[in-house]
């Protein structure tokens, strides 16, 4: 059974993020942290960075394309978080502190999906300063190479409170920002010899992953309610969090 559930959950997962211009990477950690399927720290970690590589490598180009965002309008945020994604990535965590760490991240991760707003047509962008941008980009860059997450969930509701972009511009923006946060992270940990998942675990969801982020990033370019999808994956991952907190503190 657990061969099929975890594919099958990528996928969809997959489908929903990609349409809001997400990688997935909360849920895939919540999954896949799950004591039921008993993985540790050093498959978890590049399983959820290569799968959401996966999903937004597709997404990235469908929505620049779409929204006409520019290198203009993303370097502020990615220019000081790639370094930092390198960073994170590098450091080797314990199972305990990786899932206790990992439980709050997504406590908060629910949090700011719950609270972000969609309505594109009361959020403009009115922030010229770069180095809010910057600093934040970098922030958000380290968590996401520590915890191999793609950052985007964190990113995407600071830029919406705050007025920094245009709201049809942000699902672009982080689906670029997850990109380069998960190759730098990726590189990160196989720098300091992280070991590659296993090809017959990693295969299947790479796979997965790859044909609902395309569907998924065309799809919520108008078929989706972002309220709807944000809301409800604001509460499966909470519950994710408490179960992993449960069972590792």
């Amino acid at each position: 059974m657990e061969y099929w559930i975890l594919p099958v959950s990528f996928f969809l997962i997959a489908l929903i993020y990609s349409s809001v211009g997400f990688g997935g990477g909360s849920s895939y950690l919540a999954l896949l942290a799950l004591p039921a399927f008993s993985l540790g720290a050093d498959i978890i970690r590049p399983t959820s960075l290569l799968c959401n590589l996966f999903v937004v490598t597709g997404s990235s180009f469908v929505f620049i394309t779409k929204r006409n965002s520019s290198i203009r309008e993303i370097w502020p945020y990615i220019i000081l978080s790639i370094p930092l994604a390198w960073l994170g990535g590098f450091f080797r965590l314990t199972d305990q502190i990786f899932f206790v760490l990992l439980a709050s991240v997504l406590c908060v991760s629910s949090l700011l999906l719950w609270i972000q707003p969609v309505n594109k047509n009361i959020v403009m962008g009115t922030e010229k300063n770069t180095m809010p941008k910057v600093v934040a980009g970098g922030f958000v860059g380290f968590l996401s190479g520590l915890v191999s997450i793609g950052g985007g969930i964190f990113l995407s509701p600071f830029i919406h409170l705050l007025k920094w972009e245009p709201a049809k511009k942000i699902p672009a923006l982080s689906a670029v920002f997850i990109l380069v946060n998960s190759v730098s992270g990726l590189l990160g940990q196989f720098m300091n010899n992280q070991p590659f998942p296993p090809l017959d675990f990693l295969l299947p969801l790479l796979l997965a992953v790859l044909i609902g982020g395309q569907l998924g990033s065309r799809l919520g370019l108008g078929f989706f309610n972002p309220v709807y999808i944000r809301r409800t994956t604001s509460i499966v991952v909470f519950l994710a969090a408490i179960l992993i907190l449960r069972d590792h503190l």
